[in-house]
Formats: structure tokens, C-alpha cells, sequence
């Protein structure tokens, strides 16, 4: 491939997809593996200027990482991309032990060969903002600091008990790191402060907390990047913060439309999520026409997990022959999480998702379903791998929730290839979000 833009690495599934969404918002055409391409599937996508590599390391140890990590930098880095991202989500949880951000930046600085590494988390797009090395988002109406945040402050993995971006990152990194704040990216002297900060450091965060200030930082990224590609981390703020940049004359693309895809006369979603966003969101639908069925994580990850399976595949299809489509649940709320039981066993959060992807494969290729939703960021990680999915595109942005697109599957499976993918992190979406895409409407 040549004259990319943008390579990335998405450090979960639905992180992935954000990305893919916002390039192709802005003009980019975009591309999401699910793995390292053959040359032969690379080649059907020649057209694309960013492309996407999907990851779990979000839910991931940096033992992990220091063998995943380091070959697909190495992979993306070949691709000779202009800037090559590590994206994270943008509420930045992370721990020294699980999905740890420094050591990610740790691999890739070392691939790249580079001295200092930008590091963008503010997202207004998405209602996440930096102000002085301390990142905020938005919980329903209201905004909180991320340590104060209803639901990231009591994360059930990797709460976030720090809102100072650059002390959450000297729990997981030694990498001196500085910070190019507000009020100085502001300044006239900009790049001469981002410059200077930056051969000091190895780790560089940006404030951002509006679009303006979103757009001089993707100006001053796009100056510094080094012929070889220019690696950075963060959230999908920079894409937002480059597509402000090559908006100008030089412009990548005419922005892409997107023909409404119609309704689904009925879908499948499983939902691996304790978020009271999802929660919301599946009560409204099981009031909307939408089964719910319950089933047990526990039991899903144990020796039984296949009589689970099972169960649960046999209630679903009762639903979907029915003409009705179902949720199929492993908590209803933060008050259901189980992940106290489920952790007891090495690596069951990984076999959740699985297990929901199998349950999920057998309900499409059984049911010739044409839509489906995954909801969970760690949850969709896992359980697309058990559909088949080589990449993904994008068939619609969901301007209500955005973040969380309708995506085509691309497959050699034909009972997949085709299919319409929605995948929705917890805190993603409006009540109505699962009816939204039954319905073709938007989320």
C-alpha cells in the first residue's frame, strides 16, 4: 500500500472502530484487520489511506505485550505510514498490570527508534477533555473529573483513582513524560514550547479541550513527524486532531455519504458489558420488542461453558424464529457484575468474550442473520475473533453515538461476509441505541 496517512494499532476492538469511523468522517477511507493480512487480502483494500490493526491489549498483561505489541508495531511500522497510533480509549483506564499504556509506549518508542512520543487523550467528539494534565468526561448530562466519574471511577478492571494523566503514567512507565498545556499550546511560541518539551521528554501529553485547541495540536504532531513514520498514543482525539489539519488545501478526500442502511426485520446482540449505560440501553429494548436472556458468566467460563452455550443458543434461536430479536446478557448493571467470581480463573475475562462470539456465530450462520451488535469493549475484543471476520469498514457512522459504528464484515465465511457489525463499548450510546440499529436509524 502506498501514500497511507495513518496507521493504527487499537487497543480493543470498539477502540478500533472509532478510529475507522472518525477518518472516514473525515474523507479517509479506512480499513480494520482483524489480524496481519496475506498480501492477497491487503491488496483488496489498495484503496484505503489509513489502516487499522485490531488488539485486545487493553486486557492484557506487558508480558503480553513485549511479544504482541512489539510485532505489530514492527508489521505497521512496514506499512511506512505518516503516523502510526497506538490508540487507547479515551477514559485512559489502564494499570500497571492490565492494558498498561506505559508500557505500550514503552514498544513503541523502542520500533520506532524515537526519542519523544505525543500522547493526545482529549476527545471532544466524545466528551472527553484535558485541561492541565487532567482529563474529564461526560457522564449523561453532566461532566466529571475522571476520578470523580460515576462509572470509570469504579471500573472493574482498571478503575481510574487519578485524573493527572502524567501520574497515572509513572505507575506503568520510568519514561520521563512533560506536558504541552493549555495556555502554552495556545501561545504564539507553540512550536518552539513543543519542540523544546519534546527533546526533553519521552512522553509528551497535549492538552486538548475544545475543537480549537484540537486542531493546533494535530498541527504541531503533523509538523514533527520523521520520514519512516511518526508514532503517537492516545485516543481517537488524534485522528480529530488531524483531519483538522489535513482539512486545509491538501485535503485527503471529499467527505464520504452514507445511504441509510434500512431496518432489520430482526438481530441478535450479546453483551458482555456491567456499564449502567448498557443496562439503560438493554432495558429500553427489551421494552422495544427485543428478548432478553440472561446468561450466567460464571457458568460461561467454567468446564460447562459448552452446555451454556448451548442453553443459551437454543433460547435465542426460539426468539429469532419468532420473528423477535434478542439481547443475551451477562449482567444487567454494575449491581450484576460478577468479575469478583469470574477472575478466579486466569484468563476467563478473555473466555467470556469467546464465548459470547461462539453463541453469537451459531445464532448468525443458523439464523441467516444480516445485523449484530457485540456490547463491551474487552467483550467485542474476544468475541469477533469467533465469527470468521478478516476487516472491517464502515457502512454507517451513528452521529448519536459516535464512536460505535455499523461496520461490514468482510469474510471468507460466506454466512459472514456481508454481515452488519455494531460494536459498542459500555459507556457508548443512547437509551435507545439497540433499538437504533434494529431499526436502521442511528444510535
Amino acid at each position: 500500500m502506498q501514500n497511507l496517512l495513518l496507521s493504527y494499532y487499537g487497543d480493543d476492538l470498539t477502540g478500533s472502530t472509532d478510529v475507522m469511523e472518525a477518518l472516514e468522517l473525515g474523507g479517509v477511507p479506512t480499513v480494520l484487520f482483524m489480524r496481519k493480512p496475506d498480501a492477497g487480502l491487503l491488496a483488496r483494500f489498495a484503496h484505503c489511506r489509513a489502516v487499522g490493526l485490531a488488539g485486545t491489549s487493553r486486557s492484557e498483561s506487558p508480558q503480553w505485550m513485549d511479544t504482541h505489541l512489539k510485532d505489530a508495531f514492527t508489521w505497521l511500522k512496514s506499512l511506512e505510514a505518516e503516523i502510526c497510533h497506538y490508540k487507547v480509549c479515551s477514559t485512559f483506564d489502564s494499570s500497571p498490570v492490565i492494558g498498561s499504556i506505559g508500557r505500550a509506549a514503552e514498544i513503541g518508542r523502542a520500533v520506532f527508534g524515537q526519542g519523544c512520543v505525543p500522547l493526545v487523550v482529549g476527545a471532544p467528539q466524545l466528551r472527553r477533555y484535558t485541561a492541565f494534565g487532567h482529563l474529564f468526561a461526560a457522564y449523561q448530562d453532566r461532566y466529571y473529573r475522571i476520578d470523580r466519574h460515576p462509572v470509570m471511577s469504579r471500573h472493574p478492571a482498571t478503575p481510574m483513582d487519578e485524573s493527572d494523566l502524567l501520574v497515572h503514567l509513572s505507575r506503568q512507565t520510568d519514561l520521563k513524560s512533560d506536558l504541552l498545556d493549555l495556555a502554552t499550546l495556545r501561545s504564539p511560541n507553540r512550536a518552539a514550547a513543543f519542540d523544546r518539551l519534546a527533546a526533553g521528554a519521552a512522553l509528551l501529553l497535549v492538552d486538548i479541550d475544545s475543537p480549537e485547541s484540537q486542531a493546533l495540536a494535530g498541527k504541531e504532531i503533523w509538523r514533527a513527524r520523521k520520514p519512516g513514520g511518526y508514532f503517537v498514543v492516545g485516543s481517537s482525539g488524534i485522528e480529530y486532531a488531524l483531519l483538522a489539519e489535513w482539512a486545509q488545501p491538501a485535503a485527503p478526500g471529499e467527505g464520504v455519504r452514507f445511504p441509510p442502511p434500512g431496518a432489520a426485520d430482526r438481530i441478535a446482540v450479546v453483551s458482555g458489558s456491567c456499564s449502567p449505560t448498557t443496562e439503560r440501553q438493554i432495558r429500553h429494548a427489551m421494552g422495544d420488542g427485543f428478548d432478553g436472556i440472561e446468561v450466567d458468566p460464571v457458568e460461561l467460563v467454567s468446564e460447562q461453558s459448552d452446555q451454556a452455550i448451548a442453553r443459551a443458543t437454543a433460547a435465542g434461536k426460539a426468539s429469532l424464529e419468532a420473528g423477535r430479536s434478542v439481547i443475551l446478557y451477562t449482567a444487567l448493571g454494575p449491581a450484576a457484575d460478577r468479575g469478583a467470581e469470574i477472575d478466579r480463573q486466569e484468563g476467563a475475562r478473555q473466555k467470556l468474550g469467546r464465548g459470547l462470539g461462539e453463541l453469537l456465530r451459531a445464532l448468525t450462520v443458523e439464523q441467516a442473520l444480516k445485523r449484530v451488535i457485540i456490547a463491551g469493549g474487552d467483550t467485542s475484543s474476544h468475541a469477533l475473533g469467533q465469527l470468521g471476520v478478516d476487516a472491517l469498514t464502515v457502512r454507517m457512522p451513528l452521529p448519536a453515538s459516535p464512536g460505535s459504528p455499523l461496520c461490514v464484515a468482510h469474510s471468507g465465511i460466506a454466512a459472514v461476509d456481508g454481515l452488519e457489525v455494531a460494536l459498542k463499548g459500555g459507556q457508548v450510546g443512547t437509551d435507545r441505541y439497540f433499538s437504533a440499529i434494529r431499526d436502521g436509524l442511528g444510535g
